[in-house]
C-alpha cells in the first residue's frame, strides 16, 4: 500500500468525468488499498479516485463504522432533503454549506466485481452524493450556497472542545 497525492481544486483531472472500470484485479484492489491509507491519512471521511490522479469510478468511504469500496456506483434513489456543512480534501481547509438527500439507495460493484445495493442516510448519504460528484467531474462548492465563516469553525471547534 501507498499514499497518492490528492489534487487540488485548480487541477483539470479533477473536473473530467470518470470512465466505468471493466477490469477487477490486482490494479484495481492496489488502487482502493491506496486509497484508503490515503483516506486514513490525511483524516477524510470519503475519497474518489479522481482526486489521486485516475480517472476510473471507484471510491472509498469510512465514517468510522466500516470501509465501503464502491465501484462503478450508481444512486438509484433519494429521498427527503439535509442541511450541512462539507469539505473535501481537494479543497483544504474551506468548508460550504450543501443542501443533500437525507437518504440514498446506491448500487455499485465490490472489488471483485459483484454488484451490491445500500441504502444509506444522514452522513453516509451525504458521502455518497459528494464523492459520485467527483466522479462526474464536479465539486461541491458548485451545488454549495453558502461558506462557512472561520467564527463559525471557530465556535464548532469549541463546543467539541468542551465534549
Amino acid at each position: 500500500m501507498a499514499l497518492r497525492k490528492i489534487l487540488t481544486q485548480e487541477e483539470p483531472t479533477l473536473h473530467k468525468v470518470c470512465r466505468s472500470v471493466t477490469k477487477f484485479d490486482d490494479k484495481l484492489a492496489e488502487l482502493l488499498d491506496d486509497m484508503v491509507e490515503t483516506l486514513y491519512d490525511s483524516n477524510g471521511v470519503g475519497l474518489a479516485a479522481p482526486q489521486v490522479g485516475i480517472l476510473r469510478r471507484v471510491v472509498v468511504i469510512d465514517t468510522g463504522d466500516e470501509v465501503l469500496e464502491l465501484v462503478n456506483p450508481e444512486i438509484l434513489e433519494t429521498h427527503g432533503e439535509q442541511d450541512g456543512m462539507e469539505g473535501c480534501l481537494s479543497i483544504p481547509g474551506e468548508y460550504w454549506m450543501v443542501k443533500r438527500p437525507e437518504r440514498v439507495r446506491a448500487q455499485a460493484q465490490d472489488r471483485e466485481g459483484n454488484w451490491y445495493e445500500i441504502e444509506a442516510e444522514g452522513l453516509i448519504a451525504r458521502c455518497v452524493c459528494h464523492e459520485l460528484d467527483h466522479l462526474d467531474g464536479h465539486l461541491y462548492t458548485e451545488i454549495a450556497y453558502r461558506k462557512v465563516t472561520d467564527e463559525e469553525l471557530a465556535a464548532l471547534s469549541d463546543v467539541e472542545d468542551d465534549e
